[in-house]
């Protein structure tokens, strides 16, 4: 019995002795369980954080698409309006230049001119709206010439003029404000044909007082 304690001491001895946990088929299985879960954890989070960066990469170039093509539209839409005003300025001096000269024939010029812009303010078109204003300020700018007022342009003359004494002039300086806003503000300009139509009326009177038309 002494020789084989002395045996069993050797080979098994705490030193020497196997972890039976190894053995264990349920320790084994779990910890390679665990192991692929872990795995899978980080290939996942990994995985994920490059998806999300793909998102925002094509959702940024969509934007950048969208502002290119939104910019390239307007700057077309932007560039046809000024062609069309661009046309209808040149016809309608077309047009002015064909009645002054049939006005040369007979008739008076003013009132040939005034006959356009009446027509041209009750066109449904708020172009002509546009257009019979402007015209009627040029004819005021005429009719200031033909008084002897000075200055370089008629918002200069009416300046100088002294409106005590020409009180008829008082209400130009509304209009001509009307006049500038059209031509600096062109197709983009907004104005009703009656606010159009009551324009129209003051320089009327305007001309109807110094016996212009």
């Amino acid at each position: 019995m002494d020789i084989v304690n002395s045996i069993n001491s050797k080979f098994y001895s705490p030193d020497t002795a196997i972890n039976t946990k190894y053995l264990d088929p349920d320790y084994l299985f779990g910890g390679i369980v665990n192991f692929f879960k872990n795995a899978y954890q980080i290939i996942d989070f990994k995985l994920t954080g490059q998806i999300i960066n793909i998102i925002f990469f094509v959702v940024a170039i969509f934007a950048i698409y969208i502002i290119c093509y939104c910019t390239i539209r307007i700057l077309e839409l932007r560039k046809k309006e000024h062609e069309h005003l661009h046309h209808e300025i040149e016809e309608y001096a077309h047009k002015q230049a064909e009645k002054e000269k049939k006005a040369k024939e007979g008739g008076s010029a003013q009132s040939i001119r005034w006959d356009s812009v009446l027509e041209h303010i009750s066109s449904p078109n708020s172009g002509d709206w546009k257009l019979a204003i402007i015209d009627a300020d040029v004819m005021l700018e005429d009719l200031l010439n033909q008084l002897g007022f000075a200055g370089e342009n008629l918002g200069e003359k009416l300046k100088l003029i002294d409106m005590e004494k020409y009180t008829s002039l008082k209400p130009a300086w509304d209009v001509h404000k009307v006049r500038n806003e059209i031509a600096h503000e062109g197709i983009q300009f907004n104005i009703s044909q009656q606010e159009a139509k009551r324009v129209i009326s003051v320089y009327e009177q305007i001309f109807k007082d110094f016996r212009y038309i």
